[in-house]
């Protein structure tokens, strides 16, 4: 079972968007799925059509005192189950803080999983914190869409150093441009220099469309109501390398 986190420092990149139309890809291809939100703002959770709410709450998820197993819920999609955010997710950090070596609290929940999935796809919050240190420790690979803008970069390089700093040498980063806009000069300047100096990056651009935030509205994959669509195409070929890198 390899565990995939769609990460970034910030907000409104995508990775909600990224982590949805990755794990339907994977699961039409045949793999046994299960995303987790962690964000407790639901969007993942909307998109799958489940109401977001867990048992017991952020503490069933991180406690160990409730199996996994009792707070996935199946999805419309075949092979494809999810672990609905919760509002209380708002104090994860808070909850592991509680919990001892809570940095490795994540990756002992999801470990007896293994005979289960394929896949674990984590969507996570945009932050720095004891939760994302969590996701760190448990993540075979981030998966993190950057804007081709200078601050979106700047937060990528935080990110490796936080990585270095940590010793986290068995963490993959891989990233990839989400919302592209090629006719902007600073995005196809950004877009097509980025590799040269960071040879990790994934060579899969997601272009802007406006079918992206039809996901909203649809509460589907993109690949479910929009599959000739330019994004839904990004989406397959970015998985594809993905799973390549990862084994």
């Amino acid at each position: 079972m390899k565990v995939v986190a769609c990460y970034n420092i910030k907000g409104g990149v995508g990775k909600t968007a990224t982590a949805v139309n990755l794990a339907f890809v994977a699961a039409r291809e045949g793999a046994r799925v299960l995303v987790v939100d962690l964000d407790p703002q639901g969007a993942a959770t909307f998109y799958f059509r489940v109401k977001p709410k867990v048992k017991g709450g952020g503490k069933g998820l991180v406690s160990g005192k409730r199996d996994l197993d009792d707070l996935i819920k199946a999805t419309d999609h075949d092979r494809l189950d999810l672990i609905p955010a919760d509002f209380s997710f708002r104090n994860l950090d808070l909850l592991l803080d509680a919990e001892k070596k809570s940095k490795k609290r994540l990756a002992r929940q999801l470990k007896p999983l293994a005979g289960d999935y394929d896949y674990v796809i984590l969507d996570c919050p945009p932050s720095v914190s004891l939760v994302s240190e969590a996701v760190f420790h448990a993540a075979d690979a981030l998966v993190v869409p950057l804007i081709p803008t200078t601050l979106s970069l700047r937060t990528y390089e935080q990110l490796g150093t936080f990585r270095e700093e940590e010793k986290l040498t068995g963490l993959r980063l891989l990233p990839f441009f989400s919302m592209v806009d090629r006719r902007k000069t600073m995005h196809r300047d950004i877009v097509d220099s980025f590799p040269e100096s960071h040879g990790e990056a994934l060579p899969v651009s997601v272009p802007y469309s406006s079918v992206v935030e039809r996901m909203g509205s649809e509460r589907a994959p993109l690949a479910a109501f929009a599959p000739k669509s330019a994004p839904a195409a990004a989406y397959e070929m970015l998985w594809a390398e993905i799973a390549r890198r990862i084994g």
